[in-house]
């Protein structure tokens, strides 16, 4: 696809869809409830699709609407009906994470597998957790010393007790066993062995286990413990829209000028990724709150910056893109994470800013990014990440003979990424 560059500065309003990380949280949560609950604004996406088809699998009864974004969930307390189920959730991340938790509530035999990608995606450090809560868990082939998809998982409950999890690979994991642990048979105790990244998701689900009546006790990022509950189902639970999709529209006007309102979102959200808008004010942007979303503007030259995105780093590519048309160099840190994602994000990033003709110093941990004046035209690889194809087609917006490739892969988390894109105009 062929990103036609924009004629004038930016005045655009756009919509982006509801949150993944929200919609996927309580898809999990509203399954362990006992009773119907309502998500409205629920993401429709490759990966909320898989992780519903899986739950629906499992037996539990999905209604989704896709044209009034509702998805309605029939919890059974913590009962999963199918003692028997192969499981496909594609390169569905978040969905692999919170089903290996899930499944192990269950009674009989499951196998949860994905693509090739997923396939080389570690799980092992929370299939470790597990394990010490009572879980039998094993891969299905060898990857190495990693412990990957496809799984085996063995259920009969979770015993609980004390468990210990790294958080340097994936805030994803503590996710998972949080939201589970209400329904072991005894309280669970979590210790975090070395930094957590990506803690705002953690805080994020904590918040959502406490919209459903559950609340964790905890020592910042260190401990957490979590008594036998039950979730009380929500007739009409509202999703945010997502951050993470809402920051290439606010980083529209950093590359090309004028400013962009993205609506039904606010600063006041309970999504960490809203704190790239941070970093677009250190860059010299306008960012305004209104009575119906967020607006960015920017008027003046781009400043570089150095900033740690451990806490964000699914918008890392989204500042990558931002950074070639700075007058300084920016350099983004805390991302090794990165590397296990949907692609090595910071390879894949590095080497498609490098076709462009900019010049990039690589890290294991993240990336310098210098200003480039003299771009050259480039067919963009995608890798299959939705999130590459969605960064690097804002650079169309400024320069001529940007094309994306595979820009499909977008419908993972953002069907109509392009049309939105295409309204900008």
């Amino acid at each position: 696809m062929l990103i036609a560059p924009l004629s004038q500065a930016l005045n655009a309003r756009v919509s982006v869809p509801g949150s993944k990380s929200i919609t996927n949280r309580a898809l999990l949560i509203a399954s362990l409830a006992n009773g119907k609950s309502r998500l409205n604004n629920a993401l429709f996406s490759d990966d909320s699709r898989y992780f519903a088809g899986a739950l629906s699998d499992l037996g539990l009864a999905l209604e989704l609407d896709q044209k009034k974004t509702h998805m309605t969930v029939s919890g059974l307390g913590g009962v999963i009906p199918s003692k028997k189920a192969e499981l496909f959730i594609g390169n569905a991340g978040t969905a692999a994470r919170f089903l290996t938790a899930f499944l192990t509530l269950g009674s009989g035999e499951y196998i949860l597998d994905g693509d090739a990608r997923m396939r080389e995606r570690p799980i092992g450090d929370l299939a470790s957790a597990l394990e010490q809560l009572g879980a039998k868990i094993k891969g299905v082939t060898n990857h190495g010393s990693e412990v990957t998809p496809p799984l085996h998982i063995s259920a009969a409950g979770l015993s609980g007790g004390k468990t210990k999890i790294a958080g340097s690979i994936s805030s994803q994991f503590l996710s998972g066993l949080l939201m589970i642990a209400p329904y072991a048979r005894s309280p669970v105790e979590i210790e975090i062995t070395s930094k957590l990244n990506s803690k705002p998701y953690v805080d994020l689900t904590l918040l959502i286990m406490k919209d459903f009546g559950v609340e964790v006790d905890r020592d910042g990022y260190a401990h957490f413990m979590v008594n036998p509950a039950q979730y009380t189902p929500i007739s009409n639970y509202l999703i945010e829209s997502d951050a993470s999709a809402a920051s290439y529209f606010f980083a529209a006007p950093a590359i090309c000028g004028g400013k962009v309102l993205v609506e039904n979102i606010s600063r006041k959200s309970r999504q960490g990724d809203l704190a790239f808008l941070n970093v677009l004010s250190q860059m010299g942007c306008q960012v305004t709150e209104t009575s119906t979303g967020v607006e960015v503007s920017n008027l003046t030259e781009l400043k570089g910056v150095d900033v740690d995105m451990s806490d964000f780093s699914d918008t890392a590519q989204t500042l990558a893109v931002i950074a070639p048309f700075a007058s300084s160099p920016t350099r983004i840190r805390g991302i090794a994470s990165a590397r296990v994602k949907e692609t090595d994000r910071v390879s894949a990033t590095c080497t498609e800013l490098a076709r462009l003709g900019v010049r990039i110093e690589e890290y294991e941990d993240g990336m310098t990014i210098f200003p480039c004046t003299d771009f050259r035209p480039a067919n963009i690889e995608t890798y299959n990440d939705h999130r590459m194809a969605m960064a690097f087609s804002l650079i169309g917006l400024r320069v001529p003979g940007i094309t994306i490739e595979n820009p499909g892969c977008v419908s993972k988390t953002f069907p109509n990424f392009f049309d939105e894109l295409e309204a900008l105009r």
